[in-house]
């Protein structure tokens, strides 16, 4: 059965560019079209689409004010058109926080070399996010800050956990159980210097579940790999500073390693850790154009295999693609520890899949359970 699709823009041309391009693809059907987001909130109720495009600036109702009734109500897969300005990246961030899945450039060049790259990219993001599940939002807006950012944190977590979610494959709506009782984990015993987390689609939301809930005195400095455009992630690590007791900064070259501070990939660039543990220092460069992702996971995770050896404990979180198998691979080879998000909390489990197939993950977890188990392994 092909993937239902509702397009939401509010101009007459991108609706008809975007139509043509899932249509193109025999798995998926645009069943119809909507020009502002009261629009798209009526006809996701009555059309069930699997998947819904949606423009963050529209008139009558904006998309993220329509993401969020549509989370409350009938709960779909939306992927977000957003332009590349500093306004355009907090605007996204805001809609993934109301329940958004993903997000994409709304200038098709800013995100392909060419127009058939760019093409396939749109119909696989599509097609990935219409097999995830997703749950229903709180009826009223999300929080976008806080002092301490307890109650954005408790706020995603409930997305995750306890509300009502439908699968957007088959329309059966599933109840999931209140949050279950704490586990018991053991730590390894295994000592660590250093700490890396690699993500893609779905990584801002699941960054947030995870860091907001490390305390200001976490002994280990952390590196964030997201794949996210260059003007995005400064954007990203304002948000999460102001989110977290720990502090996250936009890496800048020449950083220096500290404990509780958390160092974002600038995307667009390449983040390498250099020199030695206790006094090691990032290097952000160009990189090499052949190269799939900037940042890269793979390419920072090398980097640290060379710097800190045994001494990593990295993380992959939901993903598209296989980026972060092989920088795990040079890790687990140096006796390093690889953790990888399980296929259920995954809005897509491609990078945690290729680290799990690789027989490199020493553990598999459930999103909401990522940060409990940091706490146990690094302080015991």
């Amino acid at each position: 059965m092909a993937v239902k699709v509702l397009v939401v823009d509010d101009s007459s041309f991108f609706r008809r560019r975007v139509s043509e391009i899932i249509n193109q693809d025999p798995m998926m059907e645009v069943v119809d079209t909507a020009k502002n987001g009261k629009e798209a909130v009526e006809k996701a109720a009555s059309l069930r689409p699997d998947v819904i495009t949606m423009d963050i600036e529209m008139p009558v109702m904006d998309g993220i004010s329509a993401v969020r009734e549509i989370m409350a109500r009938t709960p779909t897969p939306i992927l977000m058109f957003s332009s590349l300005t500093h306004e355009g990246a907090k605007a996204t961030l805001d809609a993934l926080d109301a329940g958004a899945l993903d997000f994409l450039p709304k200038k098709f060049e800013d995100i392909a070399r060419d127009k058939e790259e760019a093409i396939s990219l749109l119909q696989q993001r599509v097609k990935a996010i219409a097999r995830r599940r997703v749950f229903a939002s709180p009826s009223r807006p999300l929080p976008t800050s806080t002092a301490s950012g307890a109650t954005q944190a408790s706020a995603a977590g409930l997305r995750i956990s306890q509300r009502a979610s439908i699968t957007a494959s088959t329309g059966e709506r599933l109840t999931t159980a209140a949050p279950a009782a704490p586990v018991n984990f053991k730590r390894s015993g295994k000592q660590y210097q250093l700490m890396a987390i690699g993500t893609s689609t779905g990584g801002p939301v699941a960054l947030q579940t995870v860091l907001t809930q490390l305390p200001a005195d976490f002994p280990y400095p952390i590196l964030l790999i997201q794949h996210m455009p260059a003007t995005f992630t400064a954007a990203f690590a304002s948000r999460l500073n102001g989110l977290c007791k720990i502090a996250v900064k936009e890496a800048e070259d020449g950083d220096i390693l500290r404990p509780g501070t958390a160092y974002l990939a600038p995307g667009g660039r390449q983040m390498l850790v250099d020199g030695r543990p206790g006094g090691a220092r990032i290097r952000i460069m160009d990189g090499n154009d052949k190269v799939n992702y900037k940042p890269c996971v793979d390419i920072t995770f090398a980097s640290a295999a060379k710097v800190y050896g045994d001494k990593v404990l990295a993380i992959v979180l939901t993903g598209m693609g296989a980026d972060g198998r092989d920088g795990a691979r040079l890790l687990h080879g140096h006796g390093s520890v690889i953790w990888a998000q399980d296929e259920a909390s995954c809005v897509v489990y491609g990078m945690p899949q290729a680290v799990v197939k690789a027989d490199l993950a020493a553990e598999v977890l459930p999103l909401e359970r990522i940060a409990q188990r940091i706490m146990v392994e690094v302080k015991g």
